[in-house]
């Protein structure tokens, strides 16, 4: 159920990634840069050119690092290749973000390490060549992007791990449409949206890029 997530999602930029909890940058591809980190083990994140990130992990806590746009929405095409994805233990590859009026966090994940998330089973969706099973899970008193609250996540999570290594999409507005005739809807306001690498008490590498 994802209980162990301790995210201190307060958002603060900085021209360098080092000093920071999440950076935003420029780019042709994309404007927003996550790097976040509990602090355990070692996470080596590289901000690459264009839509273009990496990042090895050894040994981590909780970390999520990725590349995409400061403001979300449902009518986005997500194109990425990552050439490695590549993780000992639980990580996840997956469309992420937030939302405010309500506050949600929400996951579209395409490939995961040893444990495929899980929730209160909603349905399934098709998109993209592949069918996710949908989920909802709660947070409470938990850190988010606007600081101790209680909160809901939302879940698209294929079936099967998605192959890596070429050209491939996901097409956010069919997982929205499908949570919202499951009863789950997002919020009027959208925060940041990105292709993140996840990693939670596991070792791994990636390299994606995002357009």
């Amino acid at each position: 159920m994802m209980t162990f997530r301790k995210k201190a999602l307060s958002v603060v930029l900085a021209a360098t990634m080092g000093l920071s909890l999440f950076a935003a940058t420029s780019s042709a591809a994309t404007d927003y840069w996550q790097n976040w980190t509990d602090g355990g083990g070692t996470v080596n994140a590289v901000n690459g050119a264009g839509g273009n990130y990496s990042v090895n992990w050894y040994n981590t806590g909780n970390f999520v690092v990725g590349k995409g746009w400061n403001t979300g929405s449902r009518y986005r095409t997500v194109n990425y290749n990552a050439g490695v994805w590549a993780p000992s233990g639980n990580g996840y590859l997956t469309l992420y973000g937030w939302t405010r009026n309500a506050l949600i966090e929400y996951y579209v994940v395409d490939s995961w390490g040893t444990y495929r998330p899980t929730g209160t089973y909603k349905g399934n969706v098709y998109s993209d060549g592949g069918t996710y099973d949908i989920y909802t899970t709660m947070r409470y008193n938990a850190p988010s992007i606007d600081g101790t609250r209680t909160f809901q996540q939302f879940w698209s999570v294929r079936q099967s791990k998605r192959p890596t290594g070429s050209n491939v999409s996901i097409t956010f507005n069919n997982h929205v449409s499908a949570w919202a005739s499951k009863g789950m809807n997002l919020g009027s306001s959208w925060s940041y949206q990105v292709l993140a690498t996840e990693g939670y008490q596991s070792s791994g590498s990636s390299n994606v890029t995002v357009w």
